[in-house]
């Protein structure tokens, strides 16, 4: 087979969260480019198929079954390429709900631990796992997903922007550490996206008390908000993923790249 341009026929990439949302858009380019793409996701079964792509069962916030994980990749390919951090949970929590009509959506200690479970301790296991099997390699690529959040902070969404907003700097400080042995660690941050699937009416409950309005009140006037005047399409997130992983963004280190059609600060 002739390579294509990005020339990822002969890499390892694994991909959390991998299974559904952006992730399942990230792993559908992988494997159209030619990766080796694996799942790494708690609704999976290990040694399965999915669409072109091996899965592994895994809980990002478990060490040991991130060590596993880590290992059965190893024994399959011998190898990782590239690791794309996309596991994440958000879950809108206000600091204070000050009408007190809905306090469960009030943020307090479970759903704070939730989000930084996955989004922050889950994003540093996988990344120190996969990041020692690199330095043995000489080579490798940290991808880290954050979000246009991390970077403007959201109403409604505190915790979750302050995870990704730990996600970027992660991403600075280890691209500091291991640029050393030749590993690239950087991020993208997503925008306002079009719906993946998992934005259920629970959750659209909880932004909406969370912002002062009713869920069919949330806005998608997005000409008002967005200069390119639309959501993002997931495949966009894909493309852009398959890019920086591959050999083409070789110089690209230490930053994290928006997705958000102009909205969002550099």
């Amino acid at each position: 087979m002739t390579q294509n341009w990005l020339g990822l026929e002969e890499k390892v990439v694994v991909v959390t969260g991998g299974a559904s949302g952006i992730g399942k858009k990230v792993v559908d380019t992988l494997v159209d480019a030619g990766a080796k793409t694996v799942i790494v996701d708690m609704n999976v079964e290990t040694g399965k198929d999915l669409d072109g792509a091996y899965c592994v069962q895994c809980n990002v916030t478990d060490p040991e079954s991130v060590s596993a994980m880590v290992q059965t990749v190893m024994g399959k390919y011998g190898k990782i390429d590239a690791l794309v951090n996309n596991a994440g949970i958000n879950l809108p929590r206000l600091l204070v709900d000050v009408k007190g009509e809905k306090p469960q959506y009030e943020l307090n200690t479970d759903s704070f631990d939730k989000m930084f479970g996955v989004n922050v301790k889950g994003v540093f296991l996988c990344a120190q796992a996969c990041a020692k099997e690199m330095v043995k390699q000489g080579q490798g690529v940290i991808l880290n997903m954050s979000s246009e959040s991390g970077k403007e902070g959201s109403q409604g969404q505190s915790a979750y922007s302050a995870t990704k907003g730990a996600v970027d700097s992660f991403t600075r400080s280890w691209a500091k550490e291991l640029g050393k042995y030749n590993i690239r660690v950087l991020a993208c941050a997503p925008g306002i996206m079009e719906a993946t699937g998992l934005r259920t009416e629970a959750y659209n409950e909880a932004l909406a008390y969370t912002r002062g309005c009713k869920p069919e009140e949330l806005s998608t006037d997005y000409t008002k908000v967005i200069p390119l005047g639309r959501d993002g399409k997931l495949e966009e997130v894909g493309n852009l993923v398959a890019y920086l992983v591959s050999d083409r963004a070789s110089y690209i280190a230490g930053t994290t790249i928006n997705v958000s059609g102009g909205k969002s600060r550099g």
